[in-house]
């Protein structure tokens, strides 16, 4: 699937087959998330995946209930290293840098599975204490992301998108 085709064909996905996707699978879409830019090449995420049944359930639990977290056959929550970003810039690095660095990796991760014909969704709507908690994340390692994939079960209409007309803006806002 070209590139340009995956941006424009990627949705969010909230529903899945039972169908189960392969370790060959889930090693492709963190391989993508491997390969996005960071703030001084610092690659300051980190990724638990997740396929027992019980810890999706809680992690379910932790997103304000949104229980087609579980249904996925795979969860992947991605985390920001604040310490490793912060190491090298500061509070710039732990407030921001962490968090767009791994922004950039969530977004190939969900063009990654939409390019393999699965679906996924970027859900940043949890208690992060619980996930942390249930996870057993250490401090200095954020959860930014809670990420169901499986095979989509629907096929959404594309949203709506504002025309670049009222977005873009040349030489001053």
């Amino acid at each position: 699937m070209d590139v340009f085709e995956a941006i424009k064909s990627r949705r969010s996905i909230r529903s899945f087959t039972r169908e189960d996707i392969s370790d060959e699978q889930v090693e492709k879409i963190l391989e993508a998330a491997r390969w996005a830019p960071s703030a001084g090449n610092l690659q300051p995420w980190e990724f638990v995946v997740i396929r027992r049944p019980d810890i999706k359930r809680e992690i379910a639990r932790a997103a304000l209930n949104q229980t087609f977290i579980e249904e996925a056959p795979v969860v992947i929550v991605v985390c920001a290293n604040e310490a490793r970003s912060g190491s090298v810039y500061g509070s710039r690095g732990v407030n921001l840098y962490c968090i767009q660095d791994t922004a950039a990796a969530i977004e190939n991760m969900l063009l990654a599975a939409c390019a393999l014909g699965l679906g996924a969704c970027w859900v940043g709507a949890f208690y992060e204490e619980e996930v942390r908690r249930i996870l057993k994340i250490p401090r200095g390692i954020r959860p930014v992301a809670i990420i169901p994939i499986g095979h989509p079960h629907e096929r959404p209409m594309p949203p709506h998108r504002r025309p670049l007309k009222e977005l873009v803006h040349y030489e001053t806002f």
